[in-house]
C-alpha cells in the first residue's frame, strides 16, 4: 500500500546569489574543522549534545529506517573503562596488528597506545549502527545511513564550536558491553567532543585538502 503523501514544506528557492553566498559561508566554516586530541576538560551542557544528536538524526537513511544509535557518555567511571578498553586495543595495534604501511601512515600524526582524552574531553559519542529495528526486521543500507548520520553529526558538534576527533579502535566490541547495547547493533565509531585545550595544535599537513579537480568530475 502506497503511504499517503504531504506537501513539502522547508524549501524556498532564492536568487542564485544568495545560493553561492551560504554555499561559500558553509564551506568557510567546514574548512576551520580539525581534528584536535588536545581536550579542555571542561563541562559541555547536556542540551548541546542532545540537540545536535537530533541534528544527525535528521539525516536520509534507507527506507527512512535510522538505523542508528547514538551513546552520549559524560559519566568518568565510564570514561574510564572505555579509555581502558580501548588502549588495551590499541596496545595490540601497534604491537604488531598494524601492517608497517600503516603505521607509517601514521607516524606524522604522533599517535600511539595512549588515549588520555578519552578521560579528558567532557563528552564521549558511541555511534552504533543497528542490523535490525525495533520489530526485528533488518534494515537496509545500515553503513551508508550511519556514515550519513555521523557526518552530519561531526558537522553539527563542529557549527556549535566544538572540537572532535573520530576514534575507532578495532576491534570495538568493548564498546556494546560498556554501553549496554544489544547484539543487533554493531559499533562503528567513537566520536570525542569538548573544547580544544589552550595550546592546541594540529599536524601542519592537516591544512592540506585535496583541490576540487581532485575529488571532484563534472560530466555535462
Amino acid at each position: 500500500m502506497t503511504e499517503a503523501r504531504i506537501p513539502l514544506s522547508g524549501y524556498g528557492r532564492p536568487f542564485a546569489p544568495e545560493m553561492l553566498a551560504r554555499a561559500h559561508a558553509f564551506h568557510r566554516t567546514l574548512r576551520t574543522r580539525r581534528t584536535i586530541r588536545d581536550f579542555a576538560p571542561d563541562p559541555i551542557p547536556r542540551e548541546i549534545i542532545e540537540t545536535c544528536i537530533r541534528a544527525a538524526a535528521t539525516a536520509p537513511s534507507g527506507a527512512n529506517q535510522q538505523p542508528w544509535h547514538f551513546v552520549a557518555i559524560s559519566a568518568p567511571e565510564t570514561k574510564r573503562k572505555i579509555r581502558e578498553a580501548a588502549e588495551a586495543e590499541e596496545r595490540a595495534f601497534y604491537g604488531g596488528k598494524a601492517s608497517d604501511d600503516w603505521l607509517d601512515a601514521l607516524a606524522p600524526l604522533g599517535t600511539d597506545a595512549e588515549k588520555p582524552f578519552l578521560e579528558i574531553a567532557p563528552w564521549l559519542i558511541a555511534v552504533f549502527a543497528q542490523r535490525r529495528g525495533d520489530d526485528g526486521g533488518k534494515n537496509y543500507y545500515v553503513t551508508e545511513s550511519v556514515g550519513i548520520a555521523t557526518g552530519m553529526l561531526i558537522t553539527a558538534l563542529h557549527s556549535a564550536g566544538l572540537g572532535t576527533l573520530t576514534h575507532t579502535p578495532a576491534p570495538m566490541n568493548f564498546l556494546s558491553e560498556i554501553c549496554g547495547r544489544p547484539a543487533t547493533e554493531k559499533p562503528l565509531v567513537l566520536i570525542v567532543v569538548g573544547y580544544p585545550s589552550k595550546g592546541a595544535t594540529v599536524p601542519a599537513h592537516a591544512l592540506d585538502k585535496k583541490s576540487l579537480e581532485q575529488v571532484s568530475t563534472f560530466i555535462g
